[in-house]
């Protein structure tokens, strides 16, 4: 058959204009897109011959070949080839649907970011099957051979991009596919993509194709492992082979912690291969750090930083996903509403989750070594989906008053004394100003164990998870104590100390409320937040972030059996108008708000009035 000259589709054409005169700068992908679709017709193949014999063949591979010379790149497979109509159908029309809005996509991204490193390129080419046209980016002129095994003939097709293509039968051609790209010519501008130089070749083939599971071939020389880990069955893979992986994709030099392999079978199906790093790295709690799963479709990589595939407090984690039904060039946009991500999404947390269960069990100092590393992280996620809230505060821990090592709350729970109903923690700084606080005496004192919070993720989460297990979770510096058996003020101390409340109520500004407490045993003084009401380092946290907030005052609750309240009582009894007794109330108010740890208003009036009182004393 003669020669024929045909004419792109329109969309094609377009796409083809904006291919041939690209400036986006990864150009890498086009040659990903070759040998992605080389593999496609080598799977193809390899089905085809499960059916009819003579359809098989003994070494499925790709082999690329670069003239530096001629500037020529050529892929070739011995793949499931195509008839005429094939390639007229597949390359000439885009006959998916969703082809404008890509176009349009593209325009904008050349339009509106002047072409240079626009980051959605790499996933709108080819995004609905066009990944083909990618090879215009570098290219003058392409010309493909291929034969359809079993078929007695096969087919050329060329073009330069321009709008039109030949297309002619030729009787020699070998089963299967080949790609010659004709590359521009070498300049200035592409001087960086030299795709004849041998280690280009090998980098990108590293980088985007180093799993397939056919061998890419160059000479004698085959480039990329075929070594899918997550494919091959935990038992056929050593240990050194799963910590070499590791390191490959984390860029981490030591040992992961846990591997986590997975796989999904039926009307979706992927696999994953996971770890759990034994380090934070540097950036975990940068907001604008990369992070997320190396994705790949069928075996070719996607996307490096697949931020979807998991939920933000879980970003440490590394690994690869590999799914069989998605798009080889599904976009960001996609992944973010694609229901199977979402689904993925959720299934690979349940199961990180249930392997970091696992791991306390199993291996009681790994496990300390994953809390303390990522904890604060992990806690971020009782922020987010409530019916997530149970698996990770079944797998967090907590610094207790019981001991030094940090406690579950299952530990917590079981060891809760008769008549204790609630989980009692405090938040703050570090352990030692805590501990320190007069908020835990008459805890000490009757023996209740107290969590002791101090990350920063402490103070908001504590807010949105009530309980545990139907023990609700209670503030030890919020409310009025409930300890089991407290008693209240008695009667007697209440009337006694009604003057001197209604004074200091009337005289401290800053509180809302002065009244007695049982829950001090030495201290004279304490300040509490209502139930509901902000703590302090939760102000300071809204005013941080740059949020106004009307003044929040809180509760001077004092202790009736100390000398320094019953002298303020009996002094305000003896001599109600006397001035002095204001600065006493302010100093009185001043030593609760150090004691655990605030900030005074006016540091240089409260020393002035220490100095003045102890100078009365000396």
């Amino acid at each position: 058959m003669s020669t024929e000259t045909l004419e792109f589709q329109a969309e094609a054409r377009q796409l083809l204009e904006l291919m041939v005169h690209s400036i986006y700068s990864n150009k890498d992908i086009f040659l990903r897109e070759l040998i992605s679709n080389a593999s496609d017709a080598l799977d193809k193949r390899r089905l085809a011959g499960l059916q009819d014999d003579s359809l098989k063949t003994d070494d499925p591979h790709i082999e690329i070949e670069a003239d530096n010379e001629a500037r020529t790149l050529t892929v070739r497979d011995n793949g499931i080839g195509m008839t005429r109509d094939e390639v007229v159908g597949l390359i000439g029309t885009i006959a998916k649907s969703g082809t404008a809005e890509t176009l349009r996509r593209l325009k904008e991204n050349k339009e509106n970011k002047g072409g240079k490193g626009a980051p959605e390129t790499a996933e709108l080419i080819g995004q609905f099957g066009v990944g083909f046209y990618s090879v215009f980016m570098v290219a003058d002129k392409v010309t493909l051979v291929t034969r359809k095994a079993g078929e007695p003939t096969g087919v050329r097709w060329e073009s330069d991009g321009d709008g039109t293509y030949t297309i002619e039968t030729v009787e020699d051609a070998p089963e299967g596919t080949s790609v010659h790209v004709h590359l521009r010519p070498a300049d200035e501008e592409n001087a960086l993509y030299d795709y004849t130089d041998e280690g280009k070749i090998r980098e990108i083939v590293k980088r985007y194709s180093d799993f397939i599971s056919f061998p890419v071939r160059m000479g004698e020389t085959t480039l990329n492992s075929m070594k899918a880990l997550w494919a091959r069955p935990r038992s056929e893979v050593s240990e050194e082979e799963y910590r070499e992986f590791y390191r490959h994709i984390s860029h981490d030099w030591t040992d992961p912690l846990d591997i986590i392999q997975m796989r999904a079978e039926g009307t979706f199906e992927y696999e994953a291969l996971l770890f759990l790093p034994s380090r934070a790295p540097h950036d975990l709690y940068q907001r604008d750090a990369r992070h997320g799963l190396q994705l790949y479709v069928k075996r070719v990589f996607i996307l490096d930083d697949s931020r979807e595939l998991l939920p933000d407090h879980l970003r440490f984690v590394k690994g690869v996903v590999d799914a069989a039904d998605l798009s080889l060039n599904i976009s960001r946009e996609i992944l973010q509403q694609d229901r199977h991500i979402q689904l993925i999404r959720r299934r690979l947390a349940k199961k990180i989750l249930a392997s970091i269960k696992d791991l306390m069990s199993k291996d009681a100092e790994k496990y300390r070594t994953f809390w303390r590393e990522f904890g604060p992280a992990v806690k971020e996620g009782l922020l987010d989906r409530a019916e997530d809230h149970k698996a990770i505060l079944d797998i967090a821990s907590f610094a207790s008053t019981a001991g030094e090592e940090p406690t579950t709350l299952a530990d917590y729970i079981g060891r809760m004394p008769e008549g204790q109903d609630k989980i009692y923690f405090m938040t703050g700084d570090n352990r030692a100003q805590i501990e320190n606080s007069p908020h835990m005496e008459a805890f000490r004192a009757k023996g209740y164990e107290v969590l002791l919070l101090t990350d920063a993720v402490d103070e908001i989460w504590v807010e949105a998870v009530r309980d545990h297990d139907g023990k609700e979770f209670q503030s030890i510096a919020r409310g009025a104590v409930d300890l089991p058996s407290e008693e209240e003020p008695s009667a007697e101390e209440a009337g006694e100390y009604a003057a001197v409340l209604a004074w200091l109520n009337e005289t401290l500004d800053d509180v809302k409320e002065v009244r007695l407490t049982t829950r001090l045993t030495s201290s004279p003084a304490c300040l509490v937040s209502d139930t509901d009401g902000l703590t302090p380092a939760l102000e300071k946290m809204y005013k941080a972030m740059g949020q106004e907030l009307p003044p929040v005052k809180r509760i001077l609750e004092l202790n009736p059996k100390h000398p320094l309240v019953s002298a303020v009582r009996t002094a305000h009894e003896k001599r109600p108008d006397d001035p002095e007794l204001t600065g006493t109330a302010e100093l009185l108010y001043g030593t609760a708000l150090l004691a655990e740890g605030g900030d005074l208003a006016d540091p240089a009036r409260f020393a002035a009035l220490l100095a003045d009182r102890l100078s009365k004393t000396v």
